[in-house]
């Protein structure tokens, strides 16, 4: 059986820096960014704990596909495709 994957993109306060991260367990790994779990990671430096994005996958070679598709292109087309997704750039944990 294959296991699902999700890709998301997290950000800051002032959604300045953004981090695109593959999981297989969407919530449990944004609770981790939200209180550093891993202190001395990228995101817990640049304290990013807000998902404001994030798409679910079939399966976790589809996720890190996409992953590296996401990571490749320009901060505009992240931008444009949150924006599209959550316009306001809320915090999307919640709803998961």
């Amino acid at each position: 059986m294959e296991r699902g994957g999700c890709i998301c993109i997290i950000t800051n306060k002032n959604n300045k820096v953004l981090y695109i991260g593959v999981t297989s367990d969407l919530k449990d790994r944004v609770y981790q960014h939200k209180i550093k779990h891993f202190k001395t990671s990228f995101s817990a430096k640049y304290n990013l704990n807000k998902l404001v994005y994030y798409e679910y996958y079939s399966s976790i070679e589809e996720a890190i596909a996409r992953e590296k598709q996401l990571i490749a292109g320009s901060r505009q087309k992240k931008l444009d495709l949150i924006n599209s997704f959550n316009p306001e750039w809320k915090d999307l944990f919640d709803d998961l």
